[in-house]
């Protein structure tokens, strides 16, 4: 099936400058909502935790794309909860997320930061221990995807890690499904199934971690349906 053999890249409604903001916003709560349910969350924090417990440091992470901005809140209310000093903020190239993700901080009562950034244009800080994105791999071309892991290894400390969908089609049926059964959004029903479309298989991510970093990556098949990348800074402890 060809959805198994090769990546089909269609435009996302969340990526059209011109979407309405009632509905991007919309769209952001309920993708946090599927991120809860498919445990991005938790698949971050272990590596985050053993980098912790080892270097026995503050820990300063920066999350790429980070849309609404749940992923990088869900770990400061862990870190806050636990007595972790985790200094967090991420980046979004879009205004409205951007506005969303410091609404739901400040609601909160949450200490993360967001700013604007076009990761694939402008330069980001350099001075973050991690570097992280989730579910904005899919969105690019291999050309692009390899720029931002080239750029991540170089821009983290210590640790950079990447979340993403898996390219298959229980994967396919399982996004499918759950925007509907979860998700009243239009634009999340409609995006759900075209990101497994574009999304990478473990064979291609593998490649693209050899090619941007060469040693020092691991990678993990995350269920439901995710794969986790690691790549650990020669010389970080």
């Amino acid at each position: 099936m060809w959805l198994c053999d090769r990546r089909h890249r269609e435009p996302e409604c969340m990526d059209d400058p011109s979407l309405d903001a009632d509905q991007h916003r919309q769209a952001l709560h309920e993708l946090a909502r599927l991120n809860r349910w498919s445990l991005a969350v938790w698949h971050l924090r272990w590596p985050l935790r053993q980098l912790m417990q080892e270097a026995g440091m503050r820990l300063r992470i920066l999350d790429l794309a980070t849309g609404g901005g749940d992923v990088p809140l869900a770990l400061a209310k862990y870190a806050r909860r636990h007595g972790y000093r985790w200094e967090i903020a991420g980046c979004d190239v879009s205004a409205t997320a951007i506005t969303y993700a410091t609404e739901q901080a400040d609601r909160q009562q949450l200490p993360v930061r967001f700013f604007r950034c076009d990761v694939l244009r402008d330069d980001w800080p350099d001075d973050w221990d991690v570097v992280m994105c989730s579910l904005f791999l899919h969105h690019l071309s291999e050309e692009e995807a390899l720029g931002l892991l080239e750029g991540m290894g170089r821009s983290a400390r210590r640790l950079v890690l990447v979340s993403d969908l898996e390219r298959s089609v229980l994967n396919y049926a399982l996004v499918w499904t759950a925007t509907r059964l979860l998700c009243r959004s239009p634009v999340v029903q409609t995006d759900g199934p075209i990101s497994v479309c574009a999304a990478y298989s473990i064979a291609e991510v593998r490649r693209l971690a050899q090619a941007a970093w060469g040693k020092g990556f691991r990678l993990w098949r995350r269920p439901p349906g995710r794969w986790l990348l690691q790549y650990r800074r020669m010389g970080a402890r």
